[in-house]
């Protein structure tokens, strides 16, 4: 079912976090216009194949199966580490279009529950959604699925620091370099 909206460029469908897994129909909405020029600059994105599938009322990210992708050739289930960063992506993108000003991000905690193995030959698919914005942290829940996020393959717990350079440039952190020594000759 997945498959065939995506090949029809239907808005595809998603679920909310919480007691239950509801299913719920997607709007379409206009992607905020530097969001995908900003995904196609994250190295770790152009290696998975990330793209963006919905942003309205969650975002869903998808990553393509790919043989380069798989953790154990014998089952050709997807690699763990894939389901997390596509976890942590789709977290972190959620947090982006939650916020009213952008502002710099980073993870502060990433919980992921597997519940079953991707199964092998289809997309993977994360939504995520922020659920609780504060002055200082989000907090986010995501699913990540095949085709139908009612029979998830990993749910996310998440917590994003936001305004996390504080208004520093890049590499503020780092120690100034150490003035070179002079040895007479």
């Amino acid at each position: 079912m997945m498959v065939e909206l995506l090949r029809r460029n239907r808005p595809l469908p998603s679920a909310r976090q919480s007691v239950m897994v509801v299913p719920m129909a997607y709007e379409t909405a206009p992607l905020p216009t530097n969001l995908l020029e900003r995904l196609g600059r994250s190295p770790q994105g152009l290696a998975l194949g990330l793209s963006v599938a919905a942003t309205h009322p969650e975002l869903v990210l998808k990553v393509p199966y790919r043989p380069e992708l798989v953790g154990d050739p014998d089952t050709g289930v997807f690699a763990g580490g894939v389901v997390t960063a596509l976890l942590d992506f789709a977290c972190g993108w959620a947090t982006v279009l939650a916020l009213k000003e952008p502002t710099s991000i980073a993870t502060l905690d990433l919980r992921i529950d597997y519940m079953r193995p991707a199964r092998p030959g289809l997309d993977l698919l994360a939504s995520a959604h922020c659920y609780k914005l504060t002055h200082s942290v989000a907090f986010l829940r995501g699913l990540a699925y095949e085709e139908d996020p009612s029979d998830p393959v990993a749910a996310a717990q998440a917590a994003f620091m936001l305004d996390s350079n504080a208004g520093r440039g890049p590499g503020a952190n780092l120690e100034p370099p150490r003035p070179r020594s002079r040895r007479p000759r």
